[in-house]
Parts: structure tokens; sequence; C-alpha cells
């Protein structure tokens, strides 16, 4: 059985190849399937047993246990340390709006990142101090990760501080001409903050209460313990005295 060999997946491409190339219509064009290009490259495997995937880096013994050496190995860009430091040192970065939307999916091979972190059709973002440190890490001799992340920041800083100015002028020229403007996002997160605190407050006090209740209640019949006594031994002597002779006081 482990010796069997499995042709049929590999005769679907062959298949494909066959009709695309007889076609009825001579002159009409038809459409290759999205994938027919990955099966050329990647044929389907023709022996039952799994394959070793391919390695991108040595892997580790000691890490890697051997139930998990079919998995994939996960591909790692040098992109990607780069970005975790810039959003460990700028969190509130990930806060801002992000415009996702390509025009053609192409976007990033028109961008020029000798020019600036100012890029056509690309907001000023956390990518841009990465993509412009990758660019003078390895076009600028001398330049090390750590010095094209700190002048890249300065560049980042500066960028953000112009559009703050720019921001607080025109915000102020439209309050000369009779503008208003509702409450800034730090405004409604105090009041939000402060309707909380409050609704604690009351929580808090209905508990403070409940718990000074209780101990007052216990103070309050501190002693009972012994009156009750008292009145039991009482009432024994009673029964002991009423009860006529030769039955037993029942107790």
């Amino acid at each position: 059985m482990g010796g069997q060999r499995q042709v049929l997946p590999g005769k679907v491409y062959q298949t494909v190849t066959t009709l695309m190339n007889h076609r009825i219509w001579p002159r009409v064009k038809v459409q290759q399937p999205v994938w027919y290009k990955v099966v050329e490259s990647i044929p389907p495997s023709e022996i039952v047993t799994r394959p070793f995937p391919p390695q991108h880096k040595k892997p580790n013994p000691k890490i890697r246990r051997p139930s998990r050496l079919f998995q994939p190995q996960q591909i790692v860009y040098e992109e990607d340390e780069l970005r975790r430091t810039f959003y460990k040192d700028h969190p509130w970065e990930l806060a801002r709006p992000r415009m996702i939307i390509e025009m053609d999916g192409k976007d990033a091979q028109r961008y020029d990142w000798s020019k600036g972190l100012r890029q056509p059709g690309m907001p000023l973002c956390g990518e841009s101090v990465v993509q412009r440190q990758m660019w003078m890490m390895y076009n600028i001799p001398g330049m090390t990760k750590d010095k094209a992340y700190d002048a890249a920041r300065r560049e980042f800083y500066a960028l953000r501080q112009e559009e703050e100015v720019e921001r607080r002028i025109a915000k102020e020229e439209a309050q000369m001409v009779g503008a208003y403007f509702g409450k800034n996002f730090l405004q409604v997160g105090v009041e939000l903050e402060d309707a909380q605190y409050e609704r604690w407050k009351k929580w808090a006090g209905r508990q403070i209460a409940a718990i000074r209740t209780e101990q007052n209640q216990a103070y309050t019949t501190f002693g009972d313990d012994d009156a009750d006594a008292e009145n039991f031994d009482i009432e024994e002597e009673f029964t002991e005295e009423m009860a006529p002779e030769g039955f037993p006081a029942r107790r």
C-alpha cells in the first residue's frame, strides 16, 4: 500500500492544459484558473507519505518536537522585528485609524522612501518609520539599525508635531468665524471615567452601610445566650416541682 503512487491529482493539470489548448472556438481565449500557475510550479505529491516541508531556517531540535516536524515553519520577515520595536515604544499609534484599501495592489511599488516619510496616498503611520528605517539600513553606508531607527523617529516626531500645529491653527481659524466644536476624545473619556467613579462610590457606600449594619446587630445581640440559659434552668426547676409523685419529670 505504501509503494503505490497517486497519479490522479497530477492529471488535473494535464487535463486542464489539454482543454485549454484544444478549444472549440480557436479565436476565443479561455481564462486560466487561478490555481493553474500554482499547480504548475508546485505539483501535487504522488506518494502517500507526507513530504518534509521546506526549511526556511535551521530547526532547533530542543524546541521543535518530533511530532511537529511536518508542520510548516513560520515565515519571519525582517520588518516584523522593526514593527514590534516601534509599536512597543509607541503603543498609542495603534489607536489611530488606518486606511488599508489599495487601488491596484501595487501601491507599495510606487513609494520612494529615499525622499522621506511622506509618500503619496499613504498617511503618516508606524509603517512609514519601518520602511524608512529599512531604506536607511541598506542604502546609507555605516548606518546601523539603532541609528536608522533614531533618524526615522526624529523625522516622524517632526512631522507629527507639524500635523498637530496645522490642526490647532485650523481649529482656531474656524472658531474665529463662528465654528463650534464639540468635546474631544479626552474630554469624553474623562466624563465617562467620572461617571463610572460616581457609580462606584454609590456601590461602595451601600456595601459599607451593609457591613456596619451587620456589625451593629452583632453587638446588640451580645449576651443573649446567657439569658436563654438562665431561663432554661428556671423552667426546668418549675417542671420538677409540678411533676406528680412516681412520675419522672419530663425533660
